[in-house]
């Protein structure tokens, strides 16, 4: 029995010695997320904090099964805690970072630390007023392509981190080999429009910003959730067609994709809806001719430096004047080249729908003044 008694022990011991190993630094015992940080619309990443970090996984986009990376954001300004999990240590408050998209540059100025980048690829895209007089007065960098940036030049001015957006079967060439964390910002593959914003609360921790990230998001989530109760109701929904042919194939966004759900929210029928999946499909022009001919509405973005008309839209390719939506005058155009649809959009979808419900329902918004879309003239 005595022997019995001291196995038990034993057992209870180890059992507890194993346990408290395998959370090292936890706040609390349950594995579970604080309140604060319990992601509501967002698929691509989770919260979670510990007594020395905070753990962030994002999960990889093209197989959920998996993880893309797993950062352990430590304060820059206490020691490096030991006994750190497996991860990509990041010290924050960042600083000195690099950009690659003009999105991110975006959303950086807004959480009020665009002084803290130092170099930004394809510098002609950014749209940033910040950003924009750092690159006028030479604090920050032009590193070229974002598909090819200039590493060297990256070492001569500092960079210690790197935020870019991830691709599949795809790396970060001669970066990977700084040995500085590469943020992989997979944001724009959420499904819903909200899911997309909800990144700002992950990027928020990374300057140590959460209560301006989650109040940007707070008032965000409150406008779009007020506009999408405008549609709720509505029974005649018009059939929408977007975008136009690129090449050789009109790529055509799935059912589950943030496009989809912009259309569905703002009291559309989209006419692709029973295409699978969060990316497009590229379909012949032939195809979508078949399916949208007599679409209600047709939207589509572009980027130049001359308004689209109807004229300039049939010489560059005279089948379009085939669908109703362009025998009716009822198609409109965002000139992204001219209006900062790419910069906002991600942390401001409200901004977005409120345009489309404009287009769909004009009689729920009446005497808006549409943000991004014109419609197009002749």
């Amino acid at each position: 029995m005595f022997l019995n008694k001291m196995r038990q022990s034993l057992f209870i011991y180890l059992f507890f010695l194993v346990a408290a190993c395998s959370q090292p630094g936890k706040q609390v015992s349950s594995a579970q997320p604080a309140d604060s940080d319990i992601i509501r619309y967002a698929k691509g990443f989770t919260v979670e904090r510990y007594d020395t970090y905070i753990a962030v996984e994002v999960v990889d986009p093209w197989d959920t099964t998996q993880l893309l990376q797993r950062y352990l954001l430590v304060d820059r300004n206490q020691p490096l805690p030991s006994g750190l999990p497996k991860g990509t240590v990041v010290q924050i408050p960042l600083r000195n970072i690099a950009v690659y998209t003009s999105v991110h540059a975006s959303i950086i100025a807004q959480l009020e630390e665009a002084d803290k980048i130092i170099g930004v690829c394809e510098p002609q895209y950014i749209a940033s007023d910040a950003v924009r007089e750092g690159l006028v007065n030479g604090r920050i960098a032009d590193l070229g392509m974002a598909t090819a940036p200039n590493v060297e030049k990256m070492i001569d001015i500092g960079v210690e981190c790197i935020i870019a957006s991830p691709f599949q079967n795809s790396n970060y060439g001669q970066a990977e080999k700084l040995g500085i964390p590469i943020i992989e910002a997979a944001d724009y593959m959420e499904s819903l429009p909200l899911g997309r914003a909800e990144w700002g609360r992950f990027y928020g921790l990374l300057f140590q910003k959460e209560t301006l990230a989650d109040s940007i998001f707070g008032e965000t989530e409150e406008q779009y959730l007020a506009l999408k109760s405008l549609t709720e109701k509505i029974t005649k929904r018009p059939a929408v067609l977007s975008e136009k042919r690129y090449g050789s194939f009109w790529y055509v966004p799935g059912n589950d994709s943030y496009v989809a759900h912009f259309f569905e929210d703002a009291g559309a029928d989209y006419i692709f809806k029973d295409i699978p999946g969060t990316g497009s499909a590229p379909l012949s022009f032939e195809t979508v001719l078949d399916r949208a001919i007599h679409a209600d509405v047709w939207v589509m973005k572009y980027n130049q430096t001359d308004e689209m008309t109807y004229n300039s839209l049939r010489t560059e390719y005279t089948p379009y004047e085939n669908f109703d939506a362009w025998k009716n005058r009822n198609i409109y155009t965002c000139n992204t080249g001219k209006v900062s649809y790419y910069e906002e959009f991600p942390v401001h979808p409200d901004y977005l729908l409120k345009d489309l419900i404009g287009i769909f329902h004009p009689h729920l918004l009446p005497d808006y003044s549409p943000r991004y879309y014109r419609k197009m003239g002749l």
